[in-house]
């Protein structure tokens, strides 16, 4: 299988590099960069091995232009690129490879809710309905056969996973409260005086809170399907950690309910899932996860309030990992080929 990654030299670029060069069914890695082609991977990519090269193929180990990557026809085309962008580059590959977006230029099918999230219009709105939204374990039949996936934000996938089957059985008495962590690489990799070292370490803070942030809606999008509308209640924070999201969640409920309730309804909905770990009344952390592409879920029960609790690393489970996932899934591979199942000691 051949793969192209358009936008290597990010952060979920450079992770994809990686995740794909240790991909049994991955034969060729096609890196991509607008700024960079003709120069070498090596150069900008220092933490790489030089034995990445027997996967480069055509490409000597040099970055390509997105021209070129479209004339060496790639099976799968990982779009790494910022919000809006990926929609125009990625034009050439429409209806020739399956592409999967890491951006958010698919994910939100209402084109005014769109606006509102990203103060723009959807770049290619006639594809909106074509898009499968990425969320592995939910809609893993529609992903089968999938040429363009829209690959889940951190926020929305550590959200909507351990609320989806919850809400799919129980009506709200509330509002659904969210306060979500999130390590410092999520917000990119680019230069900006309130994410160097100086600003964030030995520093907290929540930042566009309520419904302002432009995950809400696809948050809300994901839990559509509920026994009730949602009103959501949406805190991000940014912590001084690298990599890492921890989500806790508040909701009430209409009737009184167990922990063995709660336990009962994940485990219908995520046995079969390799990536979903559940903890029960024990709180996951970050560590735990971290390089890894599993989300771990706990929770507390007080009569009919719940507190959800969710982990997972937010560049793979949040990013590469899941958009690596979604290829395994349309192409008929094993859903855990070159994913780890273990968080780093």
């Amino acid at each position: 299988m051949k793969a192209a990654i358009i936008g290597t030299t990010g952060y979920t670029g450079q992770l994809l590099l990686r995740l794909l060069d240790n991909h049994s069914d991955v034969t060729e890695i096609i890196p991509v960069s607008s700024s960079k082609p003709g120069e070498s991977l090596f150069d900008s990519c220092r933490g790489v091995d030089s034995s990445l090269i027997r996967k480069l193929g055509a490409t000597n180990g040099k970055f390509v232009s997105v021209d070129e990557a479209e004339r060496m026809s790639p099976d799968v085309v990982f779009a790494a690129l910022p919000h809006l962008k990926s929609a125009e580059v990625c034009g050439g590959f429409f209806d020739k490879s399956v592409v999967i977006d890491l951006s958010a230029d698919f994910r939100i099918k209402d084109e005014a809710k769109f606006f509102q999230s990203y103060n723009q219009a959807p770049p290619r709105p006639d594809l909106l309905q074509k898009a499968v939204y990425g969320l592995c374990e939910i809609y893993k039949e529609e992903i089968k056969s999938a040429d363009l996936i829209a690959n889940p934000g951190c926020y929305p996938t550590c959200t909507s996973l351990p609320l989806i089957p919850i809400l799919k059985k129980f009506h709200l008495a509330g509002p659904v409260v969210v306060n979500a962590l999130s390590g410092i690489s999520g917000a990119g990799k680019k230069a900006s005086m309130d994410l160097i070292f100086s600003e964030r370490t030995e520093n907290c803070n929540a930042y566009l809170p309520g419904k302002l942030h432009r995950h809400t809606n696809e948050i809300i999008q994901n839990l559509e399907g509920s026994l009730a509308d949602v009103d959501l209640f949406f805190t991000p924070h940014l912590v001084p950690l690298k990599r890492g999201m921890f989500v806790s969640t508040f909701i009430q409920l209409t009737q009184e309910i167990s922990s063995a309730d709660i336990q009962s309804i994940l485990t219908d909905a995520y046995a079969d899932q390799p990536f979903v770990r559940l903890v029960g009344e024990k709180v996951p952390e970050t560590y735990d996860v971290r390089c890894s592409n599993r989300i771990d879920i706990g929770w507390k029960v007080f009569g009919n309030s719940l507190y959800l609790f969710s982990a997972i690393d937010n560049l793979v489970k949040g990013a590469s990992g899941q958009a690596v996932q979604n290829m395994n899934i349309r192409f008929g591979l094993e859903e855990t080929a070159g994913l780890s199942l273990h968080g780093n000691v």
